[in-house]
C-alpha cells in the first residue's frame, strides 16, 4: 500500500500562486508516476498534470500548461504542483495520485482509473 498526503491548499486571489505538496509513504518503490487531478463542485474529476518518477518526464492538461509546474523529489517521496497565474476556474479540490504503471504513455495517465492510490485532497479557492 501507498499512502499519499496533500498539503498547501488555501484561498488566493486571481493572479496569485500556490504550491501543493504530496508526500508518499509505504511501498513507494512501486510507484512509477504521480499525478494531480482536481474536482470542482458538480463536475467530474479532471486531469491536471503527471510526472514520471524515473527521469522526471511531465505532461500537462492544456488548461494549465504554461501556468502550472509539476516536479518531484525522489529522496523525499514527494511531488509538487506549483500553480501560478491562478484563475477563479482553477477553484477545486486537488488530489494527488500514484500509479505503478510502468509504460510511460502520458495520454493514458490522464484518466483517474489509471491510478492505484489517492490522497484525501486539498481545497484550492481562487477569488476574483
Amino acid at each position: 500500500q501507498v499512502q499519499l498526503v496533500e498539503s498547501g491548499g488555501g484561498l488566493v486571489q486571481a493572479g496569485g500562486s500556490l504550491r501543493l505538496s504530496c508526500a508518499g509513504s509505504g511501498r513507494t518503490f512501486s510507484v512509477s508516476a504521480m499525478g494531480w487531478f482536481r474536482q470542482a463542485p458538480g463536475k467530474e474529476r479532471e486531469f491536471v498534470a503527471v510526472v514520471r518518477w524515473s527521469g522526471g518526464s511531465t505532461y500537462y492538461a492544456g488548461s494549465v500548461k504554461d501556468r502550472f509546474t509539476i516536479s518531484r523529489d525522489n529522496a523525499k517521496n514527494t511531488v509538487y504542483l506549483q500553480m501560478n497565474s491562478l484563475k477563479p476556474e482553477d477553484t477545486a479540490v486537488y488530489y494527488c495520485a500514484a500509479t505503478g504503471e510502468m509504460l510511460w504513455i502520458p495520454v493514458a495517465l490522464t484518466t483517474p482509473t489509471s491510478y492505484d492510490y489517492w490522497g484525501q485532497g486539498t481545497q484550492v479557492t481562487v477569488s476574483s
